[in-house]
Order: C-alpha cells, then sequence, then structure tokens
C-alpha cells in the first residue's frame, strides 16, 4: 500500500447556530442560513464568487473520530462499502455539500441549508456549474458554452 502525508490548509470555518441537521442539504425540511467565514488571507479568492447560484463547498469532518468500511446507509437496508455511501465515518472524513448560494458579504459566505455542524473547517470552496458538474451534460453544449465565455 502506498502511504503518503500531505497537509491541507482550513481556508475558512462554518458558523451554524443548528444542533441538528438533515441527512442532506436536499432533505432539509425548512430552509436555514449557515454563514462560512472565510480566512483573511484567502478573501481575494472569493472575487466573482457571487456570479453562481450554488457552489461546491468541501468540508474535513472534525468530529467524525473513527471510521467503518462497510455501514448501513440512512433510507437503507442493506450494508454498502463507505465508498459507496456519502457517510461522514470514512478513512478521510472530506465532505462535500452543493448548496445555494445566497450572498457573499465581505469574507463571509452564506448559503441555504449546509449540512455542517459549527466549527466545521473548510478546506474548499467551487463554484457549482450545471454544466460541467452533471454527468448527463451534452458535450457540444460545455462547448459552446466555454466558446460564448472566450
Amino acid at each position: 500500500m502506498m502511504e503518503f502525508e500531505f497537509k491541507v490548509k482550513p481556508i475558512g470555518v462554518v458558523h451554524n447556530q443548528r444542533k441538528e441537521l438533515p441527512f442532506q442539504p436536499v432533505f432539509a425540511e425548512e430552509d436555514y442560513t449557515v454563514e462560512i467565514e472565510i480566512f483573511p488571507p484567502f478573501e481575494k479568492g472569493l472575487y466573482k464568487l457571487e456570479r453562481f447560484s450554488h457552489i461546491i463547498v468541501l468540508m474535513y469532518f472534525h468530529l467524525s473520530k473513527d471510521y467503518n468500511l462497510i455501514v448501513k446507509p440512512h433510507f437503507d437496508k442493506e450494508l454498502r462499502g463507505v465508498f459507496a455511501t456519502r457517510s461522514p465515518r470514512r478513512p478521510n472524513p472530506i465532505a462535500i455539500s452543493t448548496v445555494k448560494l445566497e450572498k457573499i458579504l465581505k469574507n463571509k459566505i452564506y448559503v441555504k441549508n449546509l449540512d455542517a455542524y459549527d466549527g466545521t473547517p473548510v478546506i474548499d470552496i467551487k463554484p457549482h456549474s450545471r454544466l460541467l458538474d452533471c454527468p448527463e451534460a451534452n458535450r457540444d453544449e460545455i462547448a459552446n458554452c466555454l466558446k460564448r465565455q472566450r
């Protein structure tokens, strides 16, 4: 087994006052707003992010202390391998959520229904693109979109 270490610096932190979270953002019974604070050295990286309706937030599940390779997912009776689930109990507890972007005020990003607890480290943010992030996107549609952006 190849083993190496690498460092990931948090670029920000989640501020969420909710104690109970939905299984996934799409399952939230009511909309709620979560603040993501971006640390000052990374604030310039937010430039023009407000152009996107949704963003992808990558986080480190700092409260997940152990993992199981076989798990029983929510809403399922069958056991599965952890890589066939979205369980937070993983060998590398990296989380990904696609959420609606509400607004950006200086170094604060406000999003809808992020499924992360207060204090969760944010390791990256990417804009969501229907063309690039949906496997059913048509290659010609993507090529035409890229041509228009040039």
